[in-house]
């Protein structure tokens, strides 16, 4: 034995054994921080017959908090730990406390705690190591393999795949879409001229009485230019639909700013149609909901060889307060009149309700035309759409001619089941 483990089980004996309570499981057995102190109290123990003869019971306690492990030998005998020494061993023991532990030797000490200590873990047999071993091999080949790195970028891998392939798909889209918008545009494109329009729909099978547009207001109207591109597209849309006889046409924006521009949007539209149609153009009434409609005088069209193809034309400015606004201004005023006996509960039906918002708004149109890449209502009035037909290009920018013909085309071959 060296003279480093005499010294250990030298303090082991002189802390009372302290350490080796804990490895053999005694329970309640104080523990010693990394300062070697104290930290719980001990637990009650009674001891074989061979202490009663000695004529001691003690009753276990804690050592002070601030008391060393060099102060730990000088403990009142009373002061023992509850291990299951024998009768013997622990004589032994006492008796070499007495003698301030100088009456057994450090080989004697040894064999005095030996039967007490844990046994040691065995021996790895070579079996055991090389196993160790080559998992140690594959776990550090596992770190830099190409298996690890795909686990660990799979997702990754997948995401980049689906991003690529739905690129790839959005840009055959717009190049298959921007090629037919552009074909459209170039084949049949009106020239400001009524007559090429009328060419176009004379073989279209009917066309719709009442024609609904959304636009949108650009930069929020913070610019004079987004509010004049507005009322450009608004003459444009008016003078097609003058020319291929489409007699009622309502023109939804959401902020409704053209409702503040009225007579501005009814001089545009009126000089548009000019432009087309010279000067025997139709006559324009433009108006909004509880807004008195502004007309242009009746023009004579007597000496016109298509007078009949020249039919006066109803423009009907709307936007997101003629909607769901409505429909809740309209339920009020119904449950008022029925609380004051005016309306019987009976007589409010889908009859009266369509009724009262095609006055007070407008009727139903046949043909919604979107002029945005994809459909967005934009809070357009949701019970006058009920039974209509709505239209968009896909990948479309802008208002054209093209989306207007290819609506038309789509409505005349479209199919009303009504429900059906």
């Amino acid at each position: 034995m060296s003279l480093a483990d005499r010294d250990e089980v030298t303090w082991l004996t002189e802390t009372h054994l302290t350490r080796f309570a804990v490895s053999v499981g005694a329970a309640g057995i104080p523990t010693r921080s990394k300062g070697g102190v104290c930290q719980e109290a001990a637990m009650e123990s009674n001891f074989s017959k061979g202490d009663a003869r000695l004529g001691e019971e003690p009753r276990l306690r804690a050592p002070p908090q601030n008391q060393t492990p060099a102060d730990l030998s000088g403990i009142d005998n009373k002061l023992l730990y509850a291990m299951p020494f024998s009768a013997k061993d622990l004589q032994r023991y006492r008796k070499d406390e007495k003698f301030s532990h100088r009456l057994l030797t450090p080989e004697e000490k040894v064999n005095l705690l030996k039967p007490y200590l844990p046994s040691p873990p065995p021996p790895l047999d070579r079996t055991r190591r090389a196993s160790l071993s080559q998992v140690s091999r594959e776990e550090r080949k596992g770190k830099l393999g190409l298996r690890r790195f795909l686990r660990r970028h799979f997702h990754i891998f997948i995401y980049a795949l689906i991003h690529l392939y739905f690129s790839i798909h959005i840009r055959l889209r717009q190049a298959y879409h921007a090629i037919g918008n552009r074909f459209y545009t170039v084949y049949h494109h009106h020239h400001h001229s009524p007559e090429l329009i009328q060419r176009d729909i004379k073989d279209l099978s009917r066309l719709p009485k009442h024609l609904s547009v959304i636009l949108t207001l650009e930069d929020q109207g913070r610019s004079g230019a987004g509010l004049e591109k507005l009322v450009n597209e608004a003459a444009d849309i008016a003078a097609w639909c003058a020319s291929a006889g489409i007699t009622q046409l309502s023109i939804y924006e959401k902020t409704g700013i053209l409702k503040g521009y009225v007579k501005e949007t009814h001089q545009t539209i009126s000089q548009r149609l000019q432009t087309y149609f010279g000067p025997s153009f139709p006559s324009v009434s433009l108006g909004a909901p509880h807004i008195p409609p502004v007309q242009s005088g009746l023009l004579s069209l007597s000496n016109s060889p298509n007078n009949e193809n020249r039919k006066n034309i109803n423009i009907l400015l709307i936007s997101a307060e003629d909607g769901r606004d409505s429909i809740v201004d309209l339920t009020k005023t119904l449950a008022e009149m029925s609380q004051r006996k005016k309306l019987q509960p009976v007589d409010i039906t889908t009859e009266l309700v369509d009724a009262e918002l095609s006055e007070s708004v407008m009727e139903e149109p046949d043909l919604l035309v979107l002029f945005n890449p994809f459909v967005e209502l934009a809070g357009y009035p949701p019970w006058q759409i009920r039974l209509t037909e709505i239209f968009h290009v896909p990948d479309n920018q802008g208002v054209g001619y093209q989306v207007f013909y290819r609506a038309l085309c789509k409505f005349a071959k479209a199919q009303m089941r009504m429900g059906r």
